[in-house]
C-alpha cells in the first residue's frame, strides 16, 4: 500500500473558503446571476475621470530574462518618488530606490517582511486580515501576541492603550492593515503620527499593510504612515502597498514595500529564497501608473465612484437591521452584525449559507477572528459578524443588497408566524 504524501492538510482561509463553496453551487466570475459581496476586488473597469486602462504591454526580449529580487532599479525609483511627491514634500529625509523593494503581489511582500524578522513578540489585532494567520502561524521564529479590539471601541485602540500594550507585552514588532481590513477603521493625522512615534521611541517595527490607503472616506487621501516618518533609514515603518486596490489592477500582482535600507536589504535576501522576484516586463509597465500626476487622477476617480456605494451599502444594511460598531472610513467593505436578525440568520456563518442560495457571497466573520495555530479555543466571538463588500460595480451592489433584503424580509414574516424559536447554537467554527 503506498505511503501518504507527507503533506499536511491546508484548509481555504477567509475569502477562498467563500469562493470556494460558492463554485460548488455553480459560481464563477462570468455569471451573470451571481453577485460577489464577498471577495476583496476592486471593479476594474473604466471610472469618469481616471487615466485609461492599459490595455497593451510591450515585451523586449531583454524582459525574458531574471530580474532583480528587489525589483528593477526604475520602478523602485518611481514608487519612491510618488511617495517623495505625496508624503514627503519639505522633509529633509526622502526615500530612495534602496528604500524600495517590489513583490509580486502584496500578500508576498508582507510574507516577506514577516519572514525577515528576527524572533519578536509580534503584535496582532482582531479582527484584521485573514491571511495574517498564515503568516504569523508559519514563521515559527515569530512569537504571536493577540490584541482583540472591542465592538463598543468601535474596534480601535487609542495610542497611549497601544503604547500599555507594547510595554506589557515586551513587543517588536506590530502587524496591522491601515485602512482596517474588514472593519474600515482608518488611523490617521495626529494618531497615526503617535503610532509611528511610539514605534521610534520603542524601538518597535510597525508592518503597515496600507493596500485601502486610497479608500478613505473623509478627508485627504491616500493616508500613509510614510507622511509620518522623521528618518526614512532609521525609523521603523515597514510599509507595504501596490497596485491591487488602490489602482485597481488586482490581477497584476505586483506590491512594493517601503522602509530603511537595511530593512529593504534584509527582506530582499528572504525573497530571494520565498519567491526571486516578480517579471522583468510587468514592472517597466507599472512605472507610468505610479507617476504622480496620473496617481492622483485614479485616486480621485476611484473615491468619487466607490463613496456612492459605501453609502448605499450602509444604509441599506442598517435598514435590514444589521448593526455596525463603526461605519466604515475607508476601505471598500461595511463590517456588520447580524446578532438582531430573525434565527438562523442571528449567525453569521447561517446568513452567509443562507445567502449563497440567493447567490450572493459574503464573508463570515470568524475568518478575521486571527488564531495563529489555533491557540485560542472555543467559539469565535466575531461568529455574528459579516465582511460585506462594495467592490464590484454600483448596479452589482444594488442588486446584492435587494436579494439579501428580501431574505432578511423573509425570515422576519417567518418569524412572526411560528413565533420566537431558539437563537441559533454556538455557529460555525473555522
Amino acid at each position: 500500500m503506498p505511503a501518504e504524501p507527507p503533506f499536511r492538510d491546508v484548509p481555504f482561509m477567509g475569502v477562498i473558503y467563500v469562493v470556494a463553496e460558492a463554485e460548488k453551487l455553480g459560481y464563477h466570475s462570468e455569471n451573470p446571476d451571481w453577485v460577489n459581496l464577498g471577495q476583496g476586488m476592486p471593479e476594474v473597469g473604466p471610472l469618469p475621470g481616471a487615466p485609461p486602462r492599459v490595455s497593451r504591454v510591450e515585451i523586449e526580449p531583454r524582459d525574458h530574462a531574471y530580474g532583480p529580487v528587489a525589483g528593477i532599479r526604475e520602478l523602485r525609483e518611481a514608487v519612491a518618488d510618488l511617495y517623495n511627491a505625496w508624503f514627503r514634500k519639505g522633509k529633509r529625509s526622502r526615500y530612495a530606490p534602496e528604500n524600495v523593494a517590489i513583490s509580486a503581489g502584496g500578500r508576498l511582500g508582507l510574507l516577506r517582511a514577516v519572514w525577515a524578522l528576527g524572533e519578536p513578540n509580534l503584535g496582532y489585532f482582531t479582527p484584521d486580515y485573514p491571511a495574517y494567520e498564515d503568516y504569523l502561524t508559519g514563521v515559527p521564529r515569530v512569537s504571536p501576541v493577540h490584541i482583540p479590539l472591542a465592538a463598543e471601541d468601535g474596534f480601535a485602540i487609542e495610542p497611549a492603550a497601544l503604547a500599555r500594550e507594547v510595554e506589557a507585552r515586551g513587543l517588536g514588532a506590530l502587524l496591522v492593515s491601515n485602512p482596517c481590513n474588514p472593519t474600515g477603521r482608518v488611523v490617521r493625522d495626529r494618531e497615526l503620527a503617535a503610532w509611528v512615534g511610539l514605534a521610534r521611541e520603542r524601538g518597535v517595527t510597525l508592518l503597515l499593510d496600507e493596500f485601502y490607503s486610497h479608500y478613505v472616506w473623509d478627508g485627504a487621501a491616500p493616508v500613509s504612515a510614510a507622511a509620518h516618518v522623521e528618518d526614512v533609514d532609521e525609523d521603523g515603518a515597514v510599509i507595504v502597498d501596490g497596485l491591487t486596490k488602490g489602482y485597481r489592477y488586482p490581477g497584476w500582482r505586483i506590491g512594493w514595500t517601503l522602509g530603511p535600507r537595511k530593512v529593504i536589504e534584509t527582506l530582499t535576501r528572504s525573497g530571494s529564497a520565498v519567491d526571486g522576484g516578480p517579471p522583468r516586463w510587468l514592472q517597466k509597465a507599472v512605472i507610468p501608473l505610479v507617476e504622480p500626476v496620473r496617481a492622483r487622477r485614479e485616486t480621485d476617480a476611484t473615491r468619487a465612484a466607490f463613496r456612492p456605494k459605501r453609502d448605499l451599502t450602509v444604509e441599506r444594511l442598517r435598514g435590514m437591521g444589521l448593526r455596525m460598531p463603526r461605519e466604515p472610513e475607508g476601505t471598500f467593505y461595511a463590517w456588520a452584525s447580524v446578532e438582531d436578525l430573525p434565527p438562523p440568520l442571528d449567525d453569521g456563518f447561517s446568513f452567509f449559507r443562507a445567502a449563497l442560495e440567493r447567490k450572493v457571497m459574503t464573508v463570515p466573520g470568524v475568518f478575521f477572528d486571527v488564531n495563529p495555530g489555533k491557540r485560542r479555543p472555543g467559539t469565535s466571538r466575531l461568529r455574528q459578524y459579516l465582511r460585506f463588500s462594495y467592490g464590484a460595480p454600483i448596479d452589482a451592489v444594488r442588486k446584492g443588497l435587494d436579494r439579501l433584503g428580501e431574505m432578511v424580509a423573509e425570515a422576519g414574516r417567518g418569524q412572526g408566524r411560528a413565533g420566537r424559536r431558539p437563537r441559533a447554537g454556538a455557529g460555525a467554527r473555522r
